[in-house]
């Protein structure tokens, strides 16, 4: 059970994220590469993991059980210099299903490959919302809040909204800097800013209930009454539907079915007729290249 808890209280932190710095790239190219260099990628990992998972970031009291499950790789393409590089950020997030050893997928996304950061090795990474202090520190923070607004959101109707918020913040202190892509609204609807947007913008507040209603009401009833389960289900992919014609093409609707579109296909191939239908249409609408994925629903 999560409480909340007094600063001066003993803190647990949030997260159990597996880290992994890809340099596979850099060490096939004719880039300038030495085997000494890897301290710098094992340093790297190594300040990622404590920044990740050695920080609060919330005032919540986690049991070490009730951390959340999440994966972050970053794969390098370029080194530019001894502390300067390029590459992707790519982050997986997990949650259990309520009495069962399932696990649902809740993030799942890569980056374009355009993320440019320093790294310093054996710097700590430093972190504060009004504060930027480097384009890697940033982008992790931001990721960070958005996962906790997306797993918080699953369990409690708007229980994210707080961690978006911080979200907002963080990209509006970098995108201040005017020096890096992804922090800007100017930008390609699949830069990182849209995450933050599309979970702070009222007109897309719904969002946070189809969160609500797929996991709390839909996952986590499955053993109790799956019939009423796959209907809250159904419900909160309607939902969804109403944001996409609210504004098609939004970064986190796409997301969402991305994420879910295994999951759906096994909870609703032994449902009825009609349920099935029901999945079909939303899923056409909101994401037809996702459809196909669901052979046969559309005949019942």
């Amino acid at each position: 059970m999560l409480v909340l808890t007094g600063l001066g209280a003993l803190r647990a932190q949030e997260f159990r994220c597996a880290v992994s710095v890809n340099n596979q790239k850099l060490m096939s190219t004719t880039q300038s590469y030495e085997s000494t260099d890897k301290r710098v990628f094992e340093s790297m990992k190594q300040a990622i993991e404590d920044f990740v998972n050695g920080r609060r970031w919330t005032t919540l009291e986690m049991q070490p059980e009730e951390r959340i499950d999440c994966s972050l790789s970053l794969i390098l393409n370029e080194r530019t210099s001894a502390t300067d590089f390029k590459g992707q950020i790519s982050v997986q997030m997990r949650r259990p299903v309520y009495n069962s050893t399932y696990t649902s997928g809740l993030f799942n996304y890569i980056e374009s490959a355009d993320f440019i950061f320093t790294y310093n090795e054996n710097q700590p990474l430093d972190y504060d919302p009004n504060t930027f202090y480097g384009n890697l520190s940033s982008a992790l923070s931001y990721y960070v809040y958005i996962m906790l607004g997306i797993y918080f959101d699953s369990y409690g109707p708007s229980g994210g909204e707080p961690f978006f918020e911080m979200a907002r913040t963080i990209c509006q202190t970098a995108d201040a800097q005017q020096q890096y892509k992804g922090w800007s609204g100017r930008e390609s609807q699949k830069a990182r800013y849209w995450f933050m947007e599309n979970h702070t913008n009222s007109a897309y507040s719904a969002l946070h209930q189809v969160y609500y209603l797929y996991h709390r009401m839909g996952l986590d009833m499955m053993t109790k009454d799956q019939p009423q389960a796959r209907k809250n289900i159904i419900g909160a992919l309607q939902m969804l539907q109403q944001v996409h014609r609210a504004r098609s093409g939004l970064l986190s609707v796409q997301q969402f079915v991305d994420v879910k579109m295994s999951e759906i296909v096994s909870i609703f191939t032994p449902a009825p007729a009609d349920e099935q239908k029901q999945v079909y249409d939303v899923i056409k609408e909101v994401s037809p290249i996702n459809a196909a994925k669901l052979k046969g629903f559309a005949t019942k």
